[in-house]
């Protein structure tokens, strides 16, 4: 390896180091925005007079070269040269002479790679909104076109009480929600230009920082030279806000995944979203939903990953920070993969909606009603609960349901039921109970769509 930092050592690189040392090899994906910002630095260098304007244009041209030949697939990275910077510098070099030699005045790969990471991960923060609101949008028109549904909901997997499917839907909108607004504020904490910091402690050329982060469009300049080469914790947060959302999507992949076994029967995915089994003909695995499942694990794996280099390292760079971007970037690339197939996948799901109806009539579901019901008449309770409870026992032995009990064998728990609460067992009575914000109530359930279209 060619030592192009200076003159300091006199020996080769040994061939180990190389290969062992060289991030060249994942982050030249940084091209991009390492070339933007190498745009936005010269052109300052010009304009504050440290290089001539000559030398700014024709970096600024040469540059903008490379670019394109990088978007095309015809630049070549060499490993060699270690990193993405020394390459796109070399390369720039090789093309305008001397002039290329003058980039690299006022900054280091310090404060360079630090600029890279955070333009980059603006552009993730914006592209993953912009999934997780078509995963919303996915999940409010599959609210609204099966709003009257009613099934289970669960506690502990066991029937608890009937809700509105659009209802169950729209816990993981909110879910989601929260994962746009976390990606939200983060986007304002990267959105902090670190350029200018150099190598630790800044520079002696009279740079203007303000002119490159309203080139680059960051709020702010970074106010501690030494932190601004150093933090990562922008990329923490990021992978934090990753894991969360794979999480959410895990649970949505877990509950899908149950529904469309034939014990459940809920719901049955489209071909297009399910696979079969080599030796098994009848199986329509739903394996999109599991892997996405499974991915969840290796976006947690890069937050712990990252959290585990950042620990022990003193200020200010250390050379740990080039195992920042390995875990990331999968993080980055996992959560928008899955982000995207699940809005894809979610409409071709087919509803049974007679299976859910069926599934109601399960697991005494209304017995809390019948226990409020005995409250509204003066029941404390805790009174109440035992009666029912004691109602349910005897519907178990006997291999009833609650409906099918007659008045007189209601009474005879408690002198408290009368003739109307026959009309408390019934799903759609008990989903139209519960008649307040945040409850399963149809109208309310109608008022927290119209919120949720209007979020988007």
């Amino acid at each position: 390896m060619s030592k192009l930092w200076g003159g300091r050592f006199e020996g080769e690189t040994d061939d180990l180091v190389e290969a062992f040392s060289e991030s060249v090899s994942f982050d030249a994906r940084l091209a991009p925005w390492d070339i933007r910002g190498s745009i936005a630095h010269a052109r300052m260098l010009g304009a504050r007079k440290i290089i001539s304007k000559s030398d700014a244009d024709k970096i600024i041209r040469g540059l903008k070269e490379i670019a394109k030949e990088i978007a095309d697939g015809s630049f070549r990275f060499d490993t060699r040269l270690e990193d993405v910077h020394t390459n796109i510098e070399a390369a720039l070099v090789q093309r305008i002479g001397e002039p290329g030699k003058r980039l690299h005045t006022g900054r280091s790969r310090n404060d360079q790679i630090a600029l890279d990471m955070r333009l980059w991960a603006r552009d993730q923060v914006d592209a993953t909104l912009g999934q997780i609101r078509g995963l919303q949008a996915a999940l409010v028109a599959l609210a609204e076109e099966y709003f009257e549904v009613i099934l289970p909901g669960f506690t502990h997997l066991q029937h608890a009480q009937p809700v509105l499917l659009a209802h169950h839907l729209l816990a993981y909108f909110d879910m989601f929600a929260r994962d746009r607004e976390r990606f939200r504020e983060l986007r304002h904490r990267i959105n902090v230009m670190p350029l200018g910091s150099a190598a630790l402690a800044g520079t002696p050329h009279s740079i203007d920082r303000a002119q490159v982060a309203r080139e680059l469009e960051f709020e702010a300049v970074s106010t501690n030279s030494m932190d601004a080469v150093s933090d990562r914790d922008f990329l923490i947060e990021f992978c934090a806000a990753a894991a969360l959302a794979m999480t959410h999507l895990s649970r949505l992949s877990e509950e899908l995944v149950l529904w469309s076994t034939p014990e459940f029967g809920f719901i049955e995915i489209g071909d297009a979203f399910t696979t079969g089994s080599s030796i098994m003909p009848q199986k329509k695995n739903p394996d999109i939903a599991e892997l996405v499942r499974g991915k969840t694990g290796r976006v947690t794996g890069a937050l712990v990953a990252l959290l585990t280099t950042m620990k022990g390292l003193p200020l200010t760079y250390n050379r740990d920070l080039q195992e920042d971007k390995e875990p990331v970037f999968d993080a980055s690339d996992t959560l928008q993969a899955c982000l995207t197939i699940m809005a894809r996948m979610l409409p071709t799901i087919g509803i049974n909606a007679a299976r859910m109806s069926a599934a109601t009539q399960q697991g005494f579901m209304e017995a809390t009603d019948l226990a409020d019901y005995l409250v509204e008449r003066g029941v404390s309770f805790r009174e109440a609960h035992e009666t029912v409870g004691k109602a349910v026992l005897y519907c178990v032995r006997l291999e009833k349901r609650l409906s099918d009990l007659s008045l007189p064998e209601m009474q005879s728990f408690s002198p408290y039921f009368g003739p109307e609460v026959i009309k408390l067992l019934s799903p759609n009575t008990t989903v139209r109970r519960r008649n307040h914000p945040g409850g399963t109530a149809p109208a309310r359930v109608r008022s927290a769509l119209r919120r949720a279209k209007r979020s988007l």
